[in-house]
């Protein structure tokens, strides 16, 4: 038969100590403590993804636009248009155009034709401080 809650002996062990002010000593239990399972901790592997603090951010997708120029014309001018209308815009031909992220202006650079593409090779990054968005 298991022995179940505390004999005379220890109850009055118990009250002493309480009377004392003492903690009572803790109670042997049937189940140790578990340790809890943890990877090792490796520095060398964490250096091995990426050293860079943006890192984690290299797969964040972004919204990236060429801007070759603005034109403001009313709804009766825009309506009028139809194919082969021409729109005249607020740069000339061959200056540099804007490369915006998310709608803020971070590079500037030339318009380049890549077989039947088109593309920008960036001649300029722009300064985060200095730009404060057109």
């Amino acid at each position: 038969m298991s022995k179940q809650g505390l004999t005379q002996e220890e109850i009055a062990a118990l009250f002493a100590s309480a009377q004392k002010g003492e903690q009572p000593a803790e109670q042997p239990s049937e189940q140790g403590p578990e340790q809890a399972p943890f990877a090792a901790l490796d520095p060398a592997q964490e250096a091995e993804a990426d050293p860079s603090p943006l890192g984690l951010l290299s797969d964040v997708e972004l919204e990236l636009t060429v801007e070759l120029g603005q034109s403001r014309r009313s709804l009766r001018e825009i309506l009028a248009m139809g194919p082969g209308s021409v729109l005249e815009l607020d740069r000339h031909a061959g200056e540099a155009v804007d490369l915006l992220v998310n709608g803020r202006l971070v590079a500037r650079g030339e318009v380049v034709v890549i077989g039947e593409n088109y593309g920008v090779r960036i001649t300029e990054l722009v300064n985060p401080e200095g730009s404060q968005g057109r």
